[in-house]
């Protein structure tokens, strides 16, 4: 990546999964263990960037948060173009599923990162350790967070996870698995400042932001508002002026970033290991079929927005133009030609569609994309917020203002303004999170936390709330752990 770069190699350790072509016909460099490893600064933070690293994977949770939705459909070449992607935009998956074992693999690699860290956090003492792992602890619980969104109680361990533990430890209920989320978070709330030593690494903001957003899962509306508040009120983030900016490259790491995973188009990577590549596979996936025009540069046309997500923007919202592609209409208006693939509903994700690359981008240009992926924005945090207040019935007047800060960004003035109350307003704030957010891998979880699931095409309620775990981890357990309902 660009700043702090997340690597794979060398740090072989630290991970459940690895490229083993990288070691092909190498010479032993040298022999690490935990009985001759964090010996010191160096390290840890060696140690460090390989938790960082499994981030990167998480290109695949964004684009099955939006294909789960009803933001998207799957799209790709023909329905069976990544099988696992197509049942799971018709709501007919089965614990039988490589892409959602993906997710659950790749979120417990990092998960084991962080606790190979944690697991010698006292072996050697420095000066500025406790930010190493303050940061640790953020990346444990962001992987943790991931964990219990799709798959609701999970095994829980703060120890490296060993061979023979899906038999004796249980999957832990869903409450104990956010008190560790939380604990890790307060945690880096307490040790770490809202200016990181690196861009790309985790600050105090994003701490704040995603304990708020972990309280918010759980309907902790007082907590949620508490600390997104102080998040609002103290740190150093704002809303940029031209929502356009924002996913272009200039508009990484910006004002309005609060936590970003970084992504770069310097080392390729292949289909055999998707999990290796240094750049944001998802948007490849998401692009144009056969593309060729200006700005932007062709992919696999899967995550094709719908009509209803289209007609969601209202007239005068200036977010549509840059969340939305029209191809029909772009390419009548520049001369782009272009293919259609399965599903083809005429739209795109803007946001991380493909774009013109350097000359010294590597790999597959498909795979290798450079488009960092903003995990947590500003206008997130003030919606948050808004909904925490609204919600908890606290302050309708602060959740107006927070709504409407959005809003006035949305349409360049304060005509559009809302002053509803009670039901109305958080109806309005659940219209405004999808508006804002579309295409950015939330919609799918906003509406199962807020039971609104039925509004997904082929949903059934009681069951798709959670998705599976794979059949492989069940059948490990020897019984230890009981599949999610309906499954």
């Amino acid at each position: 990546m660009k700043n702090i770069k997340y690597l794979i190699a060398s740090l072989a350790f630290l991970t459940s999964i690895s490229c083993t072509d990288d070691f092909i016909d190498r010479d032993t460099v040298y022999s690490i263990d935990s009985e001759n490893y964090f010996n010191s600064e160096s390290d840890y933070y060696n140690a460090l960037i390989g938790a960082y690293d499994m981030l990167q994977s998480s290109y695949v949770n964004v684009l099955l948060g939006e294909i789960a939705s009803n933001n998207t459909l799957c799209g790709g070449e023909s329905a069976t173009d990544v099988i696992g992607f197509q049942q799971i935009d018709d709501m007919i998956h089965t614990p039988v599923n490589s892409n959602l074992k993906d997710v659950w693999n790749w979120m417990f690699a990092g998960v084991n990162r962080a606790n190979y860290i944690m697991e010698f956090q006292d072996k050697t003492n420095f000066p500025g350790k406790e930010i190493i792992i303050a940061e640790t602890r953020f990346l444990r619980a962001y992987y943790y967070f991931e964990l219990v969104k799709w798959f609701g109680p999970v095994p829980l361990k703060e120890t490296r996870f060993e061979l023979g533990d899906e038999t004796s430890i249980p999957r832990s209920p869903v409450s104990e698995v956010y008190a560790l989320i939380e604990a890790d978070l307060q945690y880096a709330v307490d040790n770490l400042d809202y200016t990181a030593p690196q861009v790309g690494r985790v600050t105090k903001g994003a701490a704040q932001a995603l304990l708020g957003k972990a309280y918010l899962f759980q309907d902790k509306f007082s907590a949620a508002a508490s600390i997104l508040e102080n998040l609002i009120l103290n740190g150093p983030y704002d809303l940029v002026t031209d929502y356009d900016t924002i996913f272009e490259n200039e508009g990484e790491n910006g004002i309005e970033s609060v936590f970003e995973v970084q992504y770069t188009d310097v080392e390729g990577a292949g289909f055999g290991c998707l999990q290796c590549s240094e750049g944001n596979v998802a948007v490849g996936f998401s692009g144009v079929r056969n593309y060729n025009g200006p700005l932007f540069t062709s992919g696999f046309s899967f995550n094709v927005p719908t009509q209803d997500v289209v007609d969601e923007f209202e007239a005068g919202d200036n977010r549509k133009d840059v969340a939305i592609l029209d191809i029909e209409a772009w390419s009548a208006s520049t001369g782009a030609s272009y293919g259609t693939g399965y599903e083809h509903t005429g739209y795109f994700n803007r946001k991380y569609l493909p774009r013109v690359r350097s000359s010294q981008a590597q790999g597959d240009l498909n795979l290798t994309n450079p488009n960092n992926y903003r995990a947590i924005r500003f206008a997130d945090v003030l919606l948050m917020a808004a909904e925490a207040f609204n919600r908890g019935g606290i302050d309708d007047t602060k959740a107006q203002n927070f709504l409407n800060r959005v809003r006035e960004r949305a349409f360049g003035n304060t005509s559009n303004n809302v002053s509803l109350t009670g039901t109305a307003l958080t109806n309005a704030i659940y219209h405004e999170r999808r508006v804002e957010l579309v295409g950015e891998g939330h919609h799918f979880f906003d509406l199962v936390r807020t039971g609104r699931g039925t509004q997904i095409p082929g949903f059934t309620p009681n069951k798709n709330e959670l998705f599976p775990i794979p059949i492989e981890e069940i059948q490990f357990s020897n019984g230890n752990w009981q599949q999610n309902p309906g499954y």
